[in-house]
């Protein structure tokens, strides 16, 4: 089983490693690939290995992916802890723009709670920084939510230095959830050392650099239209090339391990500290159990060195996201 880890310093408690729901609903694939059956089926045999932490958010799907973990987790709720997120504007199934006013916080908030068939949220995340409105308010208003009862913990998702500071002085703030992995290490210069002083966990997605650090992700143009690495900078041309580096130095180390690449990507992470809870993505049950048994591999310090000194921070051809979706990032 999983053990435990605390994100922040208010009480929170999860599984070691986590399950991003995403991929169930949008992103990764086509329509026709992804099961519900088989997705329930993945969150159900998570239950059954320790996981005890689900990430999801009302913009994936719009809103099935909520409603689909609503559903799987029926009857279990008091086992686990459900992350979701706010802060996108959405019309007609689609995102139009960034909405974090505090009478939306309100309504999304609402909404969630009856898609996933709860009466709180464990941890409710803004999505994005909204600059339009200043963060103060926005914590104030998901403060709010925690003396009503309707969420329990607060959390950011790719939040700058200033930001998480100004948010933590009006409420505390539990957890940041932004990428971070072996393929992308941007939050270690200023970041990290800041949700350190504060008391603030970690929960990085994409942990898997979007599957690149397994050593099976093929160029951009092979996937279908609709999915997200289509349009992967990262998996483009030459940036494709470049990056074959890091997957073989991450497979050169599992081989000698006698593990999977991704399982020792996820090793690496979760020495990295205490305090990060990475969420790993997979709509199926095979993954899963792969994932979950990275808990049980250790590295050497020579091999995390190692590790560390192959892919320095930086060292990734090409920029993570769209110049649209960077702009996105509060740094």
């Amino acid at each position: 089983m999983l053990t435990q880890r605390k994100l922040g310093r208010q009480g929170l408690e999860v599984s070691a490693l986590g399950l991003g729901c995403m991929g169930m609903s949008q992103s990764y694939g086509t329509p026709e690939e992804r099961d519900e059956h088989e997705s329930i089926a993945t969150i159900q045999r998570a239950l059954e290995l320790g996981v005890t932490f689900f990430d999801t958010a009302e913009v994936y799907g719009p809103f099935h992916n909520e409603e689909l973990l609503g559903r799987a987790l029926q009857g279990r709720r008091d086992q686990v802890v459900i992350a979701t997120k706010f802060g996108f504007r959405i019309e007609d199934g689609k995102i139009v723009g960034l909405d974090s006013r505090p009478e939306h916080v309100r309504e999304v908030v609402e909404a969630s709670l009856r898609r996933l068939r709860t009466d709180h949220i464990d941890l409710f995340y803004q999505h994005r920084v909204d600059k339009r409105v200043p963060i103060e308010d926005v914590v104030g208003a998901m403060a709010q939510l925690v003396r009503e009862g309707k969420v329990r913990y607060l959390g950011l998702s790719e939040a700058g230095e200033e930001t998480i500071r100004r948010a933590h002085a009006v409420h505390p703030i539990s957890a940041l959830q932004s990428e971070y992995s072996l393929w992308e290490r941007n939050l270690e210069e200023r970041i990290l050392p800041v949700l350190r002083e504060l008391g603030i966990g970690l929960v990085p997605f994409a942990p898997l650099g979007r599957g690149f650090l397994t050593g099976t992700v093929q160029r951009a143009e092979s996937f279908p239209e609709g999915d997200f690495r289509r349009n992967d900078p990262r998996l483009q041309g030459a940036n494709f090339d470049a990056n074959q580096r890091i997957a073989s130095v991450v497979k050169a180390v599992a081989q000698r391990k006698g593990a999977t690449p991704g399982q020792v990507a996820l090793a690496w992470l979760l020495g990295r500290g205490e305090d990060l809870v990475p969420i790993p993505g997979t709509k199926r049950r095979k993954y899963l159990e792969e994932n979950v048994a990275a808990a049980e591999l250790v590295l050497t310090a020579a091999e995390a060195a190692e590790l560390d000194t192959a892919v320095p921070p930086g060292a990734t051809a090409g920029p993570r996201y769209s110049p649209q979706q960077m702009a996105q990032i509060d740094r």
